[in-house]
């Protein structure tokens, strides 16, 4: 009788086929979750590193099979084969670990806690919508306020939208001119895009608008709605141009308050010229002496009263922000948009339920069956 052939490729390839097809089916579930507004999610996707533990276990299994491979191949005859060995079964080892292994891959998909989109909910936000008015003229480019006033007022505006919850913001930015550079929206992420861009070049010409600044801002609000309005000019109110005093009146008599922040010091400080970063020197008069800039305070805490705002004078420690998102808070909130959210509804009982299934079979399966099912004797001796 010649040596018995072990046929143990067969139960590899199966197991090896099922792990590819279920890792390309986790992946693409996992990269449908991480598209915007999926409607399907998972609420502990750290959980999912768990998973890693199936390629082990398939290592392993393949390590036992060839184990057990070697030690049945001592015995040089199958008729000793036979009588000596009741039989450990490839095709239910292989069964066993498959319904073992992919019953703890359910259950830790179940842990991962798997939502899908399926409830809808009309949820009403109320907040008051604020415009800051910037200034980005080159005096804002002096360095009385340590970097910058430009950057101060930045760090400003960024603290500004990470306080305002439920509201809606929008962006004036002037100098000689004045433009709307963000309509009002409840979209942070936009506002923050913005503050990347700051700069003098965002306006070709120089000057300090501020009354047209403030007529822009009251015409960015929606003029038959309630609530709480106001405008925030962020500025060293140097070299104004226009009526700022009467163009915060008027938004005052419209239901607007009008608030500033002073950039700068009385004292102030020469203007730089920069290129590429690099200090070139102070921009001088035609005497040739240099350039002064300093915060007109007096003029911010008249724009301010009469836009009946308060006034607040920004430092490098404090930007003033908290002080007005505390006068903020204290205004009439109005309902500024109606949303319909896709609520997630768990969905764990499903991944649950076939795990257990699958492990319990695991357990049902016998560790042995008769060898003739799985070790193929070649040739038969006659």
């Amino acid at each position: 009788m010649s040596q018995p052939r072990l046929r143990i490729w067969p139960a590899l390839l199966f197991a090896l086929g099922l792990e590819v097809l279920f890792a390309v089916l986790l992946a693409l579930v996992w990269f449908g979750a991480l598209r915007e507004q999926a409607a399907f999610r998972f609420a502990k996707p750290m959980v999912l590193w768990g998973l890693t533990i199936g390629p082990v276990m398939l290592a392993l299994f393949t390590i036992d099979l060839f184990r057990r491979k070697r030690a049945m191949r001592r015995f040089a005859e199958a008729g000793t084969l036979l009588r000596m060995v009741p039989g450990v079964s490839f095709g239910l080892s292989t069964a066993r670990f498959i319904a073992l292994r992919y019953g703890l891959a359910f259950v830790v998909l179940a842990l991962a806690g798997p939502q899908f989109g399926t409830r809808i909910e009309e949820v009403k936000a109320e907040g008051v919508d604020v415009v800051v008015a910037l200034d980005v003229s080159n005096s804002m480019l002096c360095e009385d306020l340590r970097p910058s006033r430009m950057e101060v007022a930045g760090r400003a505006l960024a603290q500004l939208v990470d306080k305002l919850h439920g509201d809606r913001l929008g962006i004036v930015v002037f100098a000689g001119e004045a433009f709307v550079q963000l309509p009002l929206t409840a979209d942070k992420s936009a506002a923050k895009l913005f503050l990347s861009s700051i700069g003098p070049d965002m306006v070709p010409t120089q000057g300090t608008a501020i009354g047209a600044a403030i007529d822009l801002a009251q015409n960015s609000f929606e003029k038959d709605k309630l609530g709480g309005k106001t405008i925030i000019v962020i500025t060293d109110g140097e070299n104004h141009e226009d009526d700022a005093e009467g163009a915060a009146r008027k938004a005052a008599e419209a239901g607007i308050l009008v608030h500033t922040i002073g950039m700068g010091t009385p004292q102030g400080g020469p203007l730089p010229i920069k290129q590429r970063g690099q200090m070139m020197g102070f921009r001088k008069d035609k005497q040739g002496n240099p350039v002064v800039s300093r915060l007109n305070e007096q003029m911010l805490q008249l724009i301010a009263a009469e836009g009946k705002g308060a006034y607040v004078r920004a430092t490098e420690a404090s930007t003033g922000i908290t002080e007005l998102v505390d006068e903020l808070r204290q205004m009439d909130r109005s309902e500024i948009g109606t949303y319909r959210f896709a609520g997630h509804e768990d969905r764990f009982q499903i991944p649950l339920a076939i795990g257990c299934v699958l492990l319990l079979f695991a357990l049902a399966l016998p560790e042995r069956g008769r060898v003739r099912s799985l070790v193929n004797l070649i040739p038969q001796a006659k």
